[in-house]
């Protein structure tokens, strides 16, 4: 399953009432760490089908970056349940992504 890039109105819905774990990745288009981090997470996504995963750019949706407190990106959120389990800022190998999920 590819990355779903998804707005703020739809964060409720893919995100948070979720029946598996989401994998968030915040983000924005002219972040360069970002594009390094987007192939590892399209490997995931493809990966672990057990595991949504899913991109929010943080200029289309800043109340979504304040509400979560992001300061820097790429930051990858999980949540579980509707609550979030682990974060992880900055530019990370993909095994430290895999690491995140458990």
């Amino acid at each position: 399953m590819a990355i779903q890039e998804i707005k703020g109105s739809e964060f409720e819905s893919v995100v948070l009432k979720s029946d598996k774990p989401v994998l968030v990745d915040f983000n924005a288009t002219w972040c360069g760490p970002c594009r390094m981090l987007k192939p590892a997470l399209e490997e995931v996504a493809e990966e672990r089908t057990d595991v949504k995963v899913v991109g929010v750019d943080i200029d289309e949706c800043p109340e979504l970056a304040r509400e979560y407190n992001i300061f820097s990106i790429p930051c990858l959120i999980v949540f579980r349940d509707g609550l979030e389990a682990e974060r992880s800022v900055g530019l990370i190998p993909k095994e430290n992504v895999l690491d995140l999920l458990g």
